[in-house]
């Protein structure tokens, strides 16, 4: 049976929690007083302290206190009917469990005791620690190391890389990995972003334009292959660039010359490309919707990126290294827990790595630790935070990716369940850009 000691100064709410608990099968010892809190704390150890915060001279600040010396792993219970962000800042640094505010339904309170006993049991230990490598590489598992090896053969050449891979499993880290191992790590590192630039100003964004080019060039301004002279560009998602601008670009990539817009002249410059996507260019190719001349230029190397749902046992250590990171950023010593570290493998991750970061930073700022049931939470509020389905295009776009999850990727087997052809799921999935 669990021991408890509650802090309650109200007559009628001490009896109701103390019966509501005892019927649980807890074991109650409750006071009246901060003065008798810390007495029966000194004389003795709860597991579970349940404290009013505003009860006489003292407040459950010092039980909370109390408790933590006498045992610091003691899940302190505060509530309050006049909170405030002081006290909340006050009981978070002080290491409370939970912060209730009055008035409650018995049911929360229940629960944060039920969290509070489970936080205890030697069912849910703490995560083992494992070594982490000194980049943002991450991962041991066999299409990981696949990609380290290509990484290294290429990084000292000065060859074209296309980088393909879903939208978050961390194309532009194996860029700039690329270009941190090649010779030419002391230059410029520019990452440019082609979906997000209009058409017309792709040219000038990358070549350069002179004075006067066209309405609004008062001066001239130099582009990025320039200004990444000696350096490397990455270009990311390069699927998205234009039929009538694909050519100009193998120009480039074949003379190693630029013209800015409106210069009569052309210039050499030194620099390395490599580029990304997060979709198929050899089916684009086949659609006409890229050119094949500069899909061969461009494909030297491929390196494919695995989604996490692929590589599951990576998991482990990317949570570990998120975790670091941010208890270092927010000065947070949030641990991972195995129940936790279940959660995050069991977990389809369709938005592959970049939603399982925001997930730990969203946790390393908001839970005491990283359990399971903190872990569903996180997942569950930000599935909650997505976009209301305002059109039918809308609906079945989320239709097809809720399939596609289900059916870890297997476009056949989703084209079946949806009741339509694959290549009628191929064109929408274009459409989608996945």
């Amino acid at each position: 049976m669990q021991k408890l000691l509650l802090v309650e100064d109200d007559p009628a709410l001490q009896f109701t929690i103390q019966t509501a608990l005892e019927e649980k099968g807890y074991a109650v010892e409750a006071v009246s007083t901060t003065g008798e809190a810390i007495e029966r704390l000194a004389g003795d150890v709860f597991p579970i302290v349940i404290s009013d915060i505003y009860i006489d001279e003292r407040t459950g600040l010092d039980v909370l206190d109390a408790a933590k010396r006498r045992d610091p792993n003691c899940s302190v219970i505060l509530m309050t009917g006049r909170g405030t962000i002081e006290t909340v800042m006050a009981a978070t640094r002080g290491g409370a469990f939970d912060y209730i505010a009055k008035p409650f339904d018995l049911d929360t309170m229940l629960h944060a005791v039920e969290r509070a006993e489970a936080s205890r049991t030697a069912g849910d230990d703490e995560a083992e620690e494992e070594e982490l490598p000194e980049t943002e590489m991450i991962g041991s598992s066999p299409g990981m190391v696949e990609i380290y090896k290509n990484v290294v053969k290429v990084a000292p050449t000065d060859a074209t890389v296309i980088i393909e891979g879903e939208t978050g499993t961390g194309k532009e880290v194996v860029a700039r990995l690329i270009h941190r191992l090649s010779r030419r790590a002391n230059q410029p590192f520019v990452p440019v972003d082609c979906a997000s630039i209009a058409p017309s100003l792709l040219e000038s964004e990358l070549f350069g334009a002179m004075r006067g080019a066209f309405t609004g060039a008062d001066r001239d301004r130099m582009g990025v292959f320039e200004a990444a002279h000696r350096g490397t560009v990455l270009l990311d998602e390069i699927g998205d660039i234009e039929l009538n601008f694909q050519f100009k670009l193998l120009r480039f990539l074949q003379e190693r010359e630029i013209r800015p817009v409106g210069a009569s002249r052309s210039k050499e410059v030194d620099v390395r490309v490599l580029a990304a996507t997060n979709r198929d260019l050899q089916r684009l190719v086949d659609e006409g919707k890229f050119r094949e001349d500069l899909w061969f230029r461009l494909n030297v190397v491929r390196i494919v990126i695995p989604p996490l749902c692929e590589r599951r046992s990576d998991i482990p250590l990317l949570g570990r290294f998120f975790l670091n990171k941010y208890n270092g950023r927010y000065n947070r010593d949030v641990k991972l827990m195995d129940s936790g570290l279940r959660a995050l493998q069991d977990y389809t991750w369709p938005g592959n790595i970049r939603q399982l970061q925001h997930v730990i930073e969203r946790l390393t700022i908001l839970a005491d630790r990283v359990d399971g049931e903190a872990v569903h939470a996180a997942l569950t509020a930000m599935e909650s935070r997505d976009r209301p389905v305002e059109t039918l295009a809308e609906a079945e776009e989320d239709q097809i990716r809720r399939v596609l999850t289900a059916t870890g990727g297997n476009k056949s087997k989703a084209a079946q369940i949806l009741g339509i052809e694959r290549k009628t799921l191929y064109r929408k999935l274009d459409r989608m850009k996945l």
